[in-house]
């Protein structure tokens, strides 16, 4: 039987009680260890560059630095974590905001926890992380409804890219993929989520699954 991954993750809660609860939930699967806990959005993004974790669990709602303030500095600090948002809002407009800025997942702290602990290990494994009710406001929204036109104007490497994010692959393991280099992946990922009009690798993937009927 093969080893299941071990994932690093960085806890972001400015709740102490709640990152305690957090803690104690992921201790319950010893395919996680966690390696750091922030109190701030600011706390976070220091801790995400120097511990380099591959999964970090976001709150929404924080003082100082949003938890959509604090997921855009990280993206834009070039961390490469998965980021799944932790939060109580199931509001259309905060899921959407969050899967735009580039959130790998967006689940709801009212889950149950075993439920809640598996989405947490399929969204680290590179699956998909929603709670029902968020998932509910993805395949509603009006941009998944859109044909597949927009395909049309991807090149054939673009809709290869394309095809290996779908699978949640990193940049570093697309070039590999596709033999070429981690900034030409870049430049693709970047022309393609702007033909198809989404700011984010989550966007683009639900829109490419949607197109197949997934």
């Amino acid at each position: 039987m093969s080893k299941r991954n071990v994932f690093e993750v960085l806890i972001v809660d400015d709740h102490p009680l709640m990152r305690r609860g957090i803690r104690q939930l992921l201790e319950m699967d010893d395919g996680f260890v966690v390696v750091g806990e922030a109190c701030s959005g600011t706390e976070a993004i220091s801790l995400a560059n120097r511990l380099d974790p591959d999964l970090i669990l976001l709150d929404l709602n924080m003082k100082g630095l949003s938890g959509l303030d604090t997921l855009n500095a990280l993206r834009r600090e070039g961390v490469s974590a998965r980021i799944i948002v932790l939060t109580v809002s199931d509001s259309r407009s905060d899921v959407f905001a969050l899967i735009d800025a580039g959130a790998d997942g967006y689940l709801l702290k009212d889950s149950e926890p075993e439920m809640l602990l598996d989405d947490i290990r399929r969204g680290a494994e590179g699956g998909e992380a929603f709670s029902a009710q968020v998932a509910e406001h993805l395949r509603t929204r009006g941009i998944h409804k859109r044909s597949g036109a927009p395909f049309a104007t991807l090149t054939e490497r673009e809709l290869d890219v394309l095809q290996e994010v779908a699978r949640g692959l990193s940049n570093k393991q697309i070039a590999a993929g596709l033999h070429i280099s981690e900034e030409t992946v870049k430049v693709h990922v970047r022309n393609l989520l702007r033909k198809l009009q989404v700011h984010s690798r989550v966007a683009a993937t639900v829109l490419f699954l949607e197109s197949r009927g997934v």
